[in-house]
């Protein structure tokens, strides 16, 4: 399973101090039915721990998922900046993921050549 992350979610993750590490570790639970929600259109609600704090002082990722294909974290935002998304968001963000989980190898690669995705490196230890 490859993963990526959108130009956007990159400049955010890099606000919040959120690696690579630990966006693969929520991969790792998330495969292992360990899901915040749900929130249906191939759209996950996933809480990540950031360095020093525990999961429910960190933050929220939202992210295109299905099991045995690529995942695609697409937004992020700190519980204390705001609850939840808009109706229209996860409407717009169910569109977005529908697209990307379409996506094939030239599309993947085009993409990534745009600088409009960027794969997260995995180590395989």
């Amino acid at each position: 399973m490859r993963i990526f992350k959108t130009k956007g979610f990159q400049r955010w993750a890099d606000k919040e101090g959120l690696s690579d590490t630990g966006l693969t570790t929520a991969i790792e639970e998330i495969q292992n039915d360990l899901v915040d929600a749900d929130l249906g259109g191939h759209v996950v609600k996933k809480r990540i721990a950031l360095p020093g704090r525990g999961k429910r002082g960190s933050v929220r990722t939202l992210l295109a998922f299905k099991q045995a294909h690529h995942v695609f974290f697409v937004y992020g935002f700190a519980k204390n900046a705001r609850a939840n998304i808009s109706d229209a968001e996860l409407k717009a963000l169910r569109h977005l993921a529908n697209e990307l989980l379409s996506y094939g190898d030239a599309q993947l690669h085009k993409a990534i050549k745009a600088k409009a995705l960027i794969e997260v490196e995995i180590d395989d230890e």
